[in-house]
């Protein structure tokens, strides 16, 4: 059993059991998450694609921690002109594992 979910303004595909790193949530730990936006949903290899969305499909998840990625550094260079320009970025994160998913 998986399903495709929509969060963050992304798709992931999950399955109960897995652990996915997401978009920031502002959730605590070891809270409870709910994810309503189903796009897809594969059980008993039957295959229901919603029109946008699967209706009465819910994925609970649970989260395990909150955090930031490694820093990406930016740079920008213009050769023969003295331009360059040097930025670092860390995406923050929180990291979730899938309960279970539930339908209707």
């Amino acid at each position: 059993m998986f399903a495709v979910i929509k969060t963050g303004g992304k798709q992931y595909l999950v399955s109960p059991g897995q652990e996915i790193k997401i978009e920031k949530l502002d959730k605590k730990e070891d809270k409870e998450v709910v994810f309503n936006q189903v796009l897809l949903l594969e059980k008993n290899k039957k295959l229901e694609i919603g029109t946008p969305l699967v209706k009465g499909t819910k994925v609970f998840a649970k989260v395990l921690k909150q955090g930031k990625n490694k820093k990406i550094v930016i740079f920008k260079y213009k050769p023969k002109k003295r331009y360059k320009v040097k930025k670092g970025h860390r995406q923050t994160f929180t990291q979730v594992k899938i309960l279970k998913i539930e339908t209707s």
